[in-house]
């Protein structure tokens, strides 16, 4: 255990930058999910974008005991290093029997940077199936698209909707496609939402100790349902070049592929 709590191993870290999210289930202890639901209700004060994590929120508030938690604050720490930045929250309530499904969609895709901002889902009861919740498509995060432009599509091999028991913490890079589903059971559904910047290079905040373990190639080689073939060699490649950036190694490659790209030789041959 760290100062920064239980930070990810390499292996988390490779599955994140594979799949797009991570997930913790009913890692929030009941006390703190029954405080939870009565402050959603209330509602929070609005934080300003760009307020540091560490002055958001009240020491008392739900939201900074969850922050506080050594899983949490570790897998915050690895991804996006000290002193984050709220770029906003959001309280999201789902009312029985109400609603409509949302779109596809990623959330304010308007760059094309290789840092990213996480959004940490927390959800403080058990989430079956019929109240709907969250859905992610995994490995769709590095695969840049405009908002809602994929909404048109319903359903795509693979899918992950979130059934869940309290207390279940999601944690998403910023580009991956997912929706909100509609609450067909009788009782309130509710999830919190925060989204935090990088203020520092993301390089190395994690346990690297494992950063040899076959699991992490493993991991950033795997596909997932959705890929067609071409599909498939492309994200790999663009996991190579987050890879990189991560662990500050610039020779990383997968099958070669990254390299092949890259090589424009200047040598020219003598006459």
């Amino acid at each position: 255990m760290s100062d920064f709590g239980q930070l990810l191993t390499s292996a988390e870290m490779a599955q994140f930058v594979s799949a797009g999210f991570l997930r913790f289930d009913a890692l929030v202890p009941d006390e703190l999910n029954k405080q939870a639901i009565p402050e959603l209700e209330a509602g929070f004060e609005r934080v300003p974008a760009g307020t540091p994590l560490r002055q958001a929120y009240s020491s008392e508030s739900v939201v900074s005991k969850i922050l506080a938690l050594s899983r949490v604050q570790g897998a915050l720490r690895s991804l996006v290093g000290p002193d984050p930045l709220v770029d906003h929250h959001a309280i999201h309530i789902r009312q029985p029997r109400g609603g409509e499904a949302q779109h596809l969609h990623a959330d304010a895709i308007i760059d094309t940077r290789t840092t990213f901002d996480v959004q940490l889902m927390y959800y403080p009861q058990d989430v079956p199936l019929e109240m709907g919740g969250t859905l992610v498509v995994p490995g769709s995060h590095l695969r840049r698209i405009n908002e809602s432009e994929i909404g048109r599509y319903q359903n795509l091999c693979g899918q992950v909707p979130l059934v869940c028991p309290a207390g279940t913490v999601l944690i998403l890079h910023h580009g991956i496609w997912h929706c909100g589903r509609r609450n067909d059971t009788d009782r309130v559904r509710y999830m919190f939402k925060i989204r935090l910047n990088p203020t520092v290079r993301q390089v190395r905040f994690w346990d690297t100790s494992d950063l040899d373990d076959p699991a992490v190639r493993a991991n950033l080689r795997q596909g997932f349902p959705w890929y067609e073939g071409s599909t498939g060699r492309l994200e790999i490649t663009n996991r190579a070049r987050l890879w990189r950036s991560l662990t500050g190694d610039a020779t990383y490659d997968t099958d070669y592929w990254l390299t092949r790209l890259e090589n424009e030789p200047t040598r020219i041959l003598a006459s």
